[in-house]
């Protein structure tokens, strides 16, 4: 049974700046990328344009972080998964550039990298996405040689900055050199070039698709640290993991009271993140969103639960109020 909680009460929703939502910024952002990666040959002005959604988006994360790290878990209808996935991935490359106190101009070549990494398979991409048997040896070779393909296609269309450009080249090494196109390892692969790799890893594995199903925040960040320690720097998953804490935005908790409700924000500490409550203990919809102090033992986070076992879905302007409305 699918639990819909009524709407918020204007006086529970955050206030917000006078400027469109930042839903609407990032779904807008996630529209005109989709228009120029697809139609990249033909545009003029590309490099500008792409900075500009960049811009755009970088503007939508520092209106409120929280947000846009939910629309991760929560904004999967929008649009292709392709360039949502990209989307996805430059928010957290953002916010992790960010915590290691790289610029403004250097984050926004990150950004820029993050939303094109994938322009050489685009196509490719979407046909993997909704496809349900094995990947063939051609697709294989498609996938190993885009971060290659996407280079030449964002320099035909004029794309000059170098930084962008070896970002996007080397977005698929590994700390090991079990990575592709070129197998570099440790120091010659671009710090920035791990924060997208990072990123990307990390979205992919929360994002649903054909062939499987989504994982859990937690069990995204288990497999990381787990299955890819090797080809993974551990100070930049360390960092990885301050930034997106223990219990991820968006994520969907049991709390100790057995209520069900969905993380909004960081709290007093990685334990203990703000939740509000969707569903009350005695498995009711609750009238609106709670927020709860999960540091209070009675509150506390005890499990971590996908939509299908939470039984619930809610839109998101519930919990993060007038900026989270579409």
């Amino acid at each position: 049974m699918e639990h819909r909680p009524a709407a918020m009460p204007d006086s529970a929703a955050p206030e917000q700046p006078a400027s469109q939502p930042v839903l609407r910024q990032i779904n807008q952002a996630h529209r005109r990328l989709e228009h120029l990666l697809f139609n990249l040959s033909q545009e003029s002005g590309a490099q500008a344009q792409l900075l500009a959604v960049a811009t755009q988006l970088m503007s939508a994360v520092d209106a409120d972080p929280g947000v846009a790290l939910a629309c991760i878990l929560h904004n999967q209808d929008e649009g292709s998964y392709a360039v949502r996935h990209c989307i996805d991935s430059a928010v957290v490359a953002m916010l992790v550039a960010r915590a290691l106190d790289k610029g403004p101009h250097e984050i926004l070549s990150i950004m820029a990298a993050a939303l094109t990494m994938n322009v050489g398979m685009l196509h490719k991409h979407e046909q993997l996405q909704s496809r349900l048997n094995a990947i063939s040896p051609q697709e294989l070779a498609v996938i190993r040689n885009h971060p290659q393909e996407s280079v030449t296609i964002l320099k035909q269309a004029g794309i000059d900055d170098q930084d962008w450009l070896d970002y996007v080249l080397l977005h698929h090494e590994n700390e090991d050199g079990s990575g592709y196109p070129s197998g570099k390892r440790g120091d010659d692969i671009p710090l920035n070039a791990k924060i997208i790799s990072l990123a990307d890893r990390y979205c992919a594995r929360v994002s649903t698709r054909s062939y499987r199903k989504s994982l859990l925040p937690n069990e995204a960040l288990s497999d990381i640290l787990l299955a890819d320690h090797q080809s993974v720097d551990p100070m930049l998953t360390a960092c990885f993991i301050r930034v997106l804490g223990i219990y991820p935005t968006g994520a969907v908790v049991r709390l100790a009271s057995g209520e069900i409700g969905v993380v909004s924000g960081k709290g007093e500490n990685s334990t203990a993140p703000i939740v509000h409550a969707l569903v009350g203990a005695d498995g009711a919809l609750l009238p609106a969103a709670v927020r709860r102090n999960t540091s209070k033992e009675g509150y506390a986070v005890r499990e971590m639960l996908s939509e299908e076992q939470a039984g619930v879905r809610f839109r998101m302007h519930q919990v993060w109020g007038d900026a989270a409305r579409p």
